[in-house]
């Protein structure tokens, strides 16, 4: 669950290319020159088209869907003592100093929020968002706001300290925009709103090409809430992988804000040993909370693998394995695997007997070398592959491992019935985490 640090790097051009997204809008020269500051408007006159003032700005409502920039939806207006919603569509001109609309009559109505709608003051602005081109979690100083495609639209995030401090004096300085601190709002995963996440198109679209251990990165910078939001942005097998490259102690304190039925549907698309991890540390109330939600049969199997100390072989193996039997065909089991190439199964299928006891390892390039209506029997031979117990201690694994050199070592219960494997990476975080609990004997190197 441990990983190398990544250095975050400066913004770049690499999540754009990878979705083949268009030339950012803020790369026009019209867009530019149009930007409206959204902290600079707040207060400011809305009048109705003869120029009398209606009320002031209160907050912008943006709609979000497929479109990668967000339309304005609405005004939030003060008129008199109440707080009136105004449609978007009623906007005729916006600028820095006042927003007129293209009547006279206005239809004043109580403003309700809608499902997909977000308040650019009240939601957006100072709070946290994840800018997916530079890979970092930054808090938005400022939104701006211009005219595209035929709609007013939010086109860029202001992140500069500079327009923090604009924010809070007054007059001309704060409404003056500064788009070389703008990054466009196409790179950005914007996650909270009133009722929790802001689901973007564009947003989902650029995180699913990051990687898990990026991902996790974007994860452990956010805080609360907005943790759990940027979750929701993911597919829930990504979502599960960064979870993975998560350090032990910040995947703790998030399983820990999530739903137990949200917490059951992640830690059962990751690895059951990593989800073992996680459960182990938990009190018993949470952990069975979460188990409750999971489907009978992995929640049994989780249960078992939570009962084994780390430093046994049973507390550290993964139950992924794919068994197959001596008469089985090299074509079935071949599409075994196939169907199973999600799962970190690529070293090949455990064969048993028709009792369910071990025989053999075969690796996939024997499997391919095969003919396909051969039977797996005929493959069956030497080097044979190393089994251990269930209750061997870790310092046996290791040498077990080092003996065999294979990427995996197989763990059998008393029967000698195939029960769970051990992969190379396993055995370095349960040799991380005891390190980190024991501590290192001072310039030994050694566990003390």
């Amino acid at each position: 669950m441990t990983r190398a640090q990544t250095p975050v790097t400066g913004i770049n051009t690499v999540a754009r290319k990878i979705v083949g997204r268009r030339d950012s809008v803020l790369a026009r020269k019209n867009i530019r020159e149009s930007l409206v500051s959204v902290a600079g408007l707040i207060g400011r006159p809305v009048k109705d088209l003869d120029g009398r003032d209606i009320g002031k700005l209160v907050d912008v409502v943006v709609r979000h869907g497929e479109e990668t920039y967000p339309p304005v939806s609405g005004l939030i207006v003060k008129v008199g003592n109440r707080k009136s919603f105004i449609n978007g569509a009623r906007i005729s001109s916006l600028n820095k100093d006042e927003i007129r609309l293209s009547t006279t009559k206005i239809n004043l109505e109580d403003f309700k929020r809608r499902e997909g709608e977000s308040l650019l003051d009240a939601d957006v602005i100072d709070h946290q968002i994840v800018d997916v081109d530079g890979l970092r979690v930054v808090r938005s100083s400022d939104l701006y706001l211009a005219p595209f495609d035929r709609e007013i639209r939010v086109v860029g995030v202001d992140i500069s300290f500079v327009s923090f401090l604009r924010r809070i004096f007054p007059g001309s300085i704060r409404r003056t925009p500064t788009p070389e601190h703008v990054v466009d709002w196409a790179t950005v995963a914007s996650l909270a709103d009133g009722s929790g996440v802001v689901r973007t198109s564009g947003s989902r679209a650029v995180l699913s090409q990051l990687r898990p251990a990026d991902l996790a990165d974007l994860i452990e910078d956010l805080a609360g809430r907005e943790q759990g939001a940027l979750i929701e942005l993911l597919d829930p097998e990504l979502a599960a992988d960064a979870l993975e490259e998560m350090e032990e102690e910040e995947l703790q304190g998030l399983i820990r804000g999530l739903t137990s039925e949200r917490s059951a549907d992640l830690l059962a698309r990751m690895e059951p040993d990593e989800s073992a991890e996680v459960l182990r540390d938990l009190d018993v109330e949470h952990r069975e909370s979460i188990l409750g939600e999971m489907d009978s049969a992995l929640a049994g199997q989780l249960r078992k693998l939570v009962s084994f100390d780390e430093t046994l072989a049973g507390g550290i193996m993964t139950t992924h394995i794919l068994i197959v039997r001596e008469n089985d065909t090299v074509a079935s089991a071949l599409k075994l695997l196939v169907s199973n190439r999600e799962r970190d199964i690529s070293d090949g299928v455990v064969v048993v007997d028709s009792r369910g006891k071990l025989v053999d390892h075969i690796q996939v390039i024997e499997l391919v070398a095969a003919k396909s209506t051969a039977l797996l029997s005929t493959l069956i031979g030497p080097p044979y592959p190393t089994a251990i117990q269930l209750d061997t201690p870790l310092d046996e694994v290791v040498e077990e491992f080092s003996n065999n050199r294979g990427s995996s070592v197989i763990v059998v219960d008393e029967k000698n019935k195939p029960v769970g494997r051990i992969l190379a990476d396993d055995l370095v975080d349960a040799l991380a985490s005891l390190s980190e609990r024991r501590g290192f004997s001072p310039g030994s190197g050694s566990l003390s």
